[in-house]
């Protein structure tokens, strides 16, 4: 993966990092918080594999040709990018720059490292972990997605200890237990972003004004 230097710039929008070991139940918790907030967006990536099915170009991807894609690496347009199944997948900045500077909150889901990558470009990025409440849990959850072999389910336990040992470079952490629970938990780091004194005081221009605030 690649990045760029940190950038500690005041948008309207607000942009949350989630990542967590497979299991943990991020992306369920994720398509909830959508449902529920029509002001958070998902971040929409550019690969260079070709469209399946009914997908659009700029709805669930951007699709780019390799050459496309050398073009924006060389002229750092990444957040960050990886190879994934032979293809290349990317987080462009420009992407997420423009949906924040128009006010969406945009949600990234990705693995802890990208995750990094992102807080390394976007200083405000608020970054949240989602952990199981125990082994014995995120082995039956693994095991019940009926998914995986036992030789990956194993392999993916050995990936999440190394990926739980990250959780204290977040800013947040849930406890996925009870999913009803959880996704309050998510809703409200996202209310307090928005309840921030300088959120507050674009979005309500007019009563800090009547008040005679600064």
């Amino acid at each position: 993966m690649t990045t760029k230097t940190s950038e500690r710039m005041d948008y309207p929008g607000n942009i949350f990092v989630v990542a967590a070991p497979s299991g943990a139940g991020k992306s369920s918790l994720v398509k909830a918080l959508m449902e529920l907030d029509s002001a958070v967006q998902p971040s929409v990536s550019h690969t260079t594999r070709s469209p399946r099915g009914q997908e659009k170009h700029g709805r669930e991807y951007f699709f780019a040709s390799p050459t496309e894609f050398d073009a924006m690496i060389a002229a750092d347009g990444f957040v960050e990018w990886a190879h994934v199944h032979g293809h290349r997948y990317g987080t462009s900045k420009k992407a997420v720059e423009d949906r924040i500077a128009q006010g969406a909150d945009v949600i990234l889901e990705i693995d802890f490292q990208g995750a990094l990558q992102i807080r390394k470009t976007f200083a405000n990025a608020v970054m949240i972990f989602i952990l199981p409440p125990s082994w014995e849990e995120l082995r039956s959850r693994l095991e019940r997605r009926g998914e995986d072999s036992a030789s990956v389910i194993e392999l993916r336990l050995k990936n999440a200890a190394e990926e739980m040992a990250q959780a204290g470079q977040f800013d947040f952490v849930i406890i996925n237990e009870l999913f009803e629970r959880a996704l309050f938990d998510l809703k409200a780091i996202v209310h307090a972003q928005r309840l921030r004194y300088s959120a507050q005081r674009r979005a309500r221009a007019d009563t800090f004004a009547a008040l005679n605030i600064p």
